[in-house]
């Protein structure tokens, strides 16, 4: 499988995994390298996909016909965001 072909949740799953076995200690070196260089790979995965997500947000909220960004509150108007 491709980095390009795993999404969101299945990088940050496999990032929890990689944390797991290097956390546990029972791991040898050369071993523990290529945990930690394929977690570097899994993180800034996920760091990329949210920030197109997160510039698909700031496209879809819109002003009187111009870009506004506002940034966004969980827990506000129940998950809506206000525009």
């Amino acid at each position: 499988m491709k980095d390009n072909d795993i999404n969101f949740e299945e990088a940050m799953d496999l990032l929890e995994e990689i944390v797991q076995q290097l956390e546990s200690g029972d791991v040898p070196l050369e071993k523990a390298i290529e945990l930690f260089q394929d977690g570097m790979k899994m993180a800034h995965l996920c760091s990329s996909k949210l920030e197109v997500v997160e510039k698909k947000i700031d496209i879809l909220i819109e002003e009187n016909g111009s870009l506004v960004k506002k940034p966004f509150t969980a827990g506000d108007n129940k998950g809506e965001l206000e525009v």
